[in-house]
């Protein structure tokens, strides 16, 4: 995009305009000066501790599901209710989270999600009940939603002319955050005496360490590129026109590639969600320890980190995208498959193969940017996707809840999990071919 690997020039008003208060917001990120070194590297590190703290939230929950189930006295299908919370918070609150940062600024939201998550992993584990979990889980949930949403717009704020590098620093940060909850949680409340709530908590200290950088930013008020403090949001990438310019008056609902977005989007959340909820406890219901079954889980989305940075460039390059989605439904086909036939013989096999295939994740958000020519498309064509896909996505893990209580065992949920890799397919070719949301609207 023209915009992300240059800085716009700023203008020099003359002394006039230099008052006080101008020379103060001159040493603010983002006004009339450079950033200082110092405070752009702060802002560096708060990305990536923010980015860690996106996903352990869930992943340790995975790990440890079978123990919380026990300790709380959850049902099979409250499990799934618990495991189908996140895309619901993803989508009902991450909707709120232009509107916050219009009000209150991008970096005093990304601070208080980050004490959102910590004050919600800090209480979860020792509220006593169902309810309580469920409500404390969505307390950290919702940090994490407008965190999730803002983090492009804090790199395209403060490092316009590093969009590419930024992103893939904190797109590495957020999925080695994903990887090292499955990886470490049961280990560490092996190593603290094995309770389950003292393994699910230590995850608040890394959100509390997170809300330090952000404690900076808490007073900028400057709008983020693409946003008008008194207009409507169209915050994202700009790839025609001047941030901040008013939207064409699109009608999204009636372009084909962007409902076929949606689905995409939503059926492979609805994937990401099932695997971070229940493969831990698939294998372990298999015979896999508990610490194996959490590397199991790690090595899936530890798979995100390289694929990340290769997915997009690959298909930024391919005029449809058809192709590498059915490359990574058939990865997800073979993977199921393993799970439903010899889960523990082919375990390690089986992780890799849903790791790639849970790889539509940032192929979705590539197609999202190739499917509209102006900046404002691509915000609105964001929007509808993602919040209409988290929607979609809710279901899935609570019917599997269900479909694994009520029938005892795994083959009916797995049997659902690649039943849905079909329309994901079919879905993600219909999205991925040459044409814009602005020639179908």
């Amino acid at each position: 995009m023209p915009d992300d690997e240059t800085q716009t020039p700023t203008l020099d008003r003359g002394p006039a305009a230099r008052t006080p208060q101008k020379l103060r917001a001159q040493r603010l990120p983002g006004a009339d000066g450079a950033p200082a070194p110092w405070l752009l590297r702060l802002i560096a590190v708060g990305l990536v501790l923010a980015a860690l703290n996106l996903r352990p939230a869930i992943t340790s929950l995975g790990a440890l599901l079978e123990e919380v189930r026990e300790g709380l006295h959850m049902s099979g299908s409250v499990a799934g209710v618990l495991t189908s919370v996140p895309p619901l918070c993803f989508a009902v609150f991450g909707v709120m989270a232009p509107r916050l940062a219009r009000r209150f600024g991008a970096g005093a939201v990304v601070c208080a999600g980050m004490a959102a998550i910590a004050a919600g992993l800090l209480i979860r584990p020792y509220i006593g009940s169902t309810a309580g979990f469920l409500a404390a889980s969505a307390l950290a949930l919702m940090g994490i939603a407008v965190s999730n949403i803002l983090m492009p717009v804090i790199v395209k704020r403060w490092f316009p002319d590093r969009v590419g590098t930024m992103t893939g620093l904190y797109s590495m940060a957020l999925a080695l955050g994903t990887a090292l909850a499955a990886a470490v949680t049961v280990p560490v409340t092996g190593a603290l005496g094995g309770d389950w709530q003292t393994g699910l908590v230590v995850w608040a200290g890394l959100a509390a360490v997170a809300v330090l950088p952000w404690v900076v930013l808490v007073r900028d008020r400057t709008p983020a590129p693409g946003t008008s403090p008194s207009g409507p949001s169209v915050s994202g990438p700009a790839v025609s026109g001047t941030p901040g310019a008013e939207a064409p008056a699109l009608r999204i609902t009636r372009s084909r590639t962007a409902w076929g977005l949606a689905c995409f989007f939503g059926l492979q959340a609805t994937a990401a969600y099932i695997t971070m909820g229940w493969m831990p406890q698939i294998f372990r219901d298999a015979g896999v320890s508990a610490g194996t079954a959490g590397l199991l889980l790690a090595v899936t989305m530890a798979m995100g980190v390289p694929l990340a940075f290769v997915i997009p460039r690959v298909a930024s390059r391919l005029k449809q995208q058809g192709p590498i989605v059915v490359a990574l439904g058939l990865c997800g086909l073979i993977g199921y498959s393993g799970l439903y036939l010899a889960p523990a013989a082919g375990a390690w096999a089986w992780a890799l193969l849903l790791g790639v295939a849970n790889c539509a994740f940032p192929l979705a958000l590539t197609m999202i940017g190739m499917r509209a020519r102006s900046g404002a498309g691509v915000v609105r064509l964001s929007a509808f996707a993602q919040s209409t896909g988290y929607l979609l996505s809710i279901p899935g893990p609570l019917l599997v809840g269900v479909l694994y209580q009520h029938s005892g065992g795994w083959g009916l949920p797995i049997a659902l999990m690649a039943g849905l890799m079909i329309p994901q397919m079919a879905a993600g070719i219909l999205a991925g071919r040459d044409r814009t949301i602005e020639d179908e609207c």
